[in-house]
């Protein structure tokens, strides 16, 4: 089957509610072209050609985060698009991102024809509920803490003035010369001490505290108890024996992703980030619901942040022995809203039976690949053909797209001087990977890059390596579907418990296309045996690889590689037409909202716009954005919905 790439319409802002009329009336100006490849099975399989009529984002700067977990769910996304910045010019830069097709996403399973929607014109449209490996769905439902009489009192809180706090923090942080810190007691008891000492040794981990008299008045010395070790440790002996050492709770949060929150309440809690652990990181543009475990914080201590944090609440809080680990949960349950949709009833009957029935081509999303005119997965290729000059410049030269102002201003420099101590004082934030590179270019010299990229985090610098292989599975899987069509046939690879085998031509017909397969690339897998085999071998050929030899000098870039099921089939998918006249009504009540005992806004039978809410689960290391994708029939990238619609910027 040919693949027509997708063709689009750039739109400017409008500025006016003329200028509006005018542009939606443009965007309902379909430039699409169909066909239709039947096989065996009956079912069609479409390439990209039907182009809908408006953007499937409105904001289309915050990517879908990926609901990955596991190893990989510790990639962070390394391109931030600039905040700031004129809409004309961010849609002018995003000309130059990637289409779905330049990754190798190009076709759909079914056969319903494409319409248009608006995902995440509020980021309360799109939810997201954490399903624990015992299969529950994570719900914040309870603000109560556990009864403990070992817990302080409230006053713990209060006791200390902000002057107090600021010292103390100093002093825990280890930030000046200062080796104790003397508060007074200005109504001098021995319930008042004894409060004081609660609260600084609650507040601030890793402090002891003593009296002393001074002049006549008494005063709390607070002093180191083991110097750095202890912050990242919280003091064993303050715990109860009896008392789970970890507090588990839920963890609702609003367009903030998971690591933010977790530094957020770091810094609140005065303690290091890796006392938190978690099973798997949550979308930033949504309304996300996911436990999390902390060593030896009370929930009373963490109850108590829920009166000063913004955009997210603490709850359901529980005592166990054991902290959560990446990769532990079942999966996601996702409660999406598309507004204004433009699809018949027919259509959405059609469409969501589809993806209940077949599911949607299991894809690497777009935000696998970065969003500027370098895509991550070139530097992972560069990576593995071991040429880290080339890891180098990619990382740092000038390129087109949206970036952050200081990002644009050190690339210039960078290309300009080739002097890494200049080009790193024009980046106020260090810690993005770029700065991190530069630190390492002056640390280690211009001849030692491996040492320099080594400086970089771990997992940023496996997400390069893990997005090559996304490129090379998302393209290989376009060839299987357009090859052999939405069946096994012999010679595809399915799971005997966690070994891939070769289906038989004698077994074909006890598999389903569910049962199928395919390899990412490494030395620890085996490859089809029909046709798409072969195609892995010649698309890492081309690529100046050698798939029989993916061991690579430097341990932590070989790829051992894995198996990953080319169709998803979602559970529990549920749906619902409604009407709407208010864009910035909620259409469905939060865990918060039922909390906090918000009713549900009164939708009118026949309003102004339409929206499909639609319910699903999906397992860890899949992307929600393929499967609205698969709904919708359209081009998911950010170049081409800010080409579409860039109404979202007004």
């Amino acid at each position: 089957m040919e693949t027509v790439e997708m063709n689009s319409v750039s739109l400017k802002r409008p500025h006016s509610e003329d200028d509006v009329a005018n542009a939606d009336e443009i965007k309902r100006q379909k430039i699409s072209e169909k066909s239709q490849t039947g096989n065996n099975s009956g079912q069609s399989v479409e390439t990209v050609k039907e182009q809908p009529d408006k953007s499937l984002l409105e904001d289309t700067k915050n990517e879908i985060i990926p609901n990955e977990e596991g190893e990989e769910q510790e990639d962070e996304e390394l391109e931030d698009s600039d905040e700031d910045g004129d809409p004309e010019s961010f849609a002018d830069m995003m000309k130059h991102g990637l289409t779905e097709s330049d990754v190798g996403i190009t076709k759909f399973v079914s056969s319903h024809k494409g319409f248009s929607g608006i995902l995440k014109e509020r980021y309360s449209d799109f939810v997201v509920h954490e399903i624990g490996k015992d299969g529950r769905v994570s719900h914040l439902d309870d603000f109560s803490v556990p009864v403990d009489d070992e817990d302080p009192s409230e006053e713990t809180f209060t006791v200390l003035s902000d002057e107090d706090k600021q010292r103390l923090e100093e002093l825990q942080l280890l930030k000046n010369k200062e080796t104790s810190v003397a508060i007074e007691v200005i109504e001098d008891s021995k319930e008042k001490r004894t409060v004081i000492h609660q609260a600084v040794k609650s507040l601030f981990p890793g402090l002891e505290t003593k009296t002393e008299d001074r002049d006549g008045k008494k005063y709390i010395i607070a002093y180191h108890a083991a110097g750095k070790k202890a912050l990242a440790n919280p003091r064993k002996h303050s715990w109860p024996k009896s008392r789970g050492s970890y507090c588990h709770f839920v963890l609702y949060k609003e367009n903030k992703d998971t690591m933010d929150a977790i530094n957020v309440l770091s810094k609140f809690l005065r303690v290091k980030p890796n006392i938190f652990s978690y099973m798997g990181t949550k979308d930033k543009r949504a309304i996300t619901v996911q436990e999390i475990a902390v060593l030896r914080i009370t929930a009373q201590r963490l109850a108590h942040l829920n009166k000063c944090l913004m955009n997210f609440k603490l709850g359901n809080f529980s005592y166990k022995n054991h902290p959560l680990k990446l990769g532990e949960l079942q999966g996601n349950h996702f409660t999406v809203v598309l507004r204004n949709i433009t699809g018949t009833d027919d259509q959405i009957e059609q469409a969501m039976n589809s993806l209940r029935e077949i599911g949607f081509i299991n894809y690497y999303g777009m935000q696998r690949f970065g969003t500027t005119a370098v895509p991550t997965y070139q530097i992972g290729r560069a990576i593995l053909q071991n040429n880290w000059n080339e890891v180098m410049d990619l990382i740092l030269k000038p390129r087109p797209g949206a970036e952050k102002g200081y990002l644009v201003k050190c690339r210039e420099e960078w290309a300009k001087t080739k002097d890494p101590a200049a080009a790193l004082k024009k980046l106020p934030v260090k810690r993005c990977v770029e700065g991190q590179l530069l630190r390492g270019l002056l640390k280690y010299g211009m001849k030692n890059i491996i040492s320099a990229f080594g400086i970089i985090p771990r997992n940023n610098r496996l997400m390069y390596i893990h997005s090559y292989q996304s490129y090379v599975w998302n393209n290989m899987v376009s060839k299987r579907i357009e090859e052999y069509g939405l069946k096994a046939v012999p010679g595809d690879l399915t799971l005997k418990g966690a070994t891939a085998v070769h289906i038989e031509e004698e077994d074909v017909h006890n598999y389903t296309i569910h049962d199928v397969v395919m390899p990412l690339p490494g030395f620890d897998v085996i490859y089809p045996k029909h046709k798409i085999g072969e195609a892995y071998k010649e698309m890492l050929v081309a690529d100046n690889l050698d798939i029989n030899n993916m061991r690579h000098k430097i341990r932590d870039y070989s790829l051992s590689g894995a198996y990953r099921k080319i169709i998803i089939r979602p559970q529990n998918v549920n749906w619902e037409v409604v009407a709407y006249d208010d864009p910035k009504i909620p259409l469905f009540t939060t865990d918060l909202d039922k909390l906090e005992g918000k009713p549900l806004p009164v939708l009118p039978t026949d309003g102004k716009f339409r929206a499909l809410k639609m319910e699903f689960s999906l397992p860890p290391s899949t992307y929600a954005t393929m499967a609205i994708r698969e709904v919708l029939k359209m081009d998911t990238s950010i170049k081409n919905q800010t080409q579409l619609n860039t109404t979202w910027l007004r």
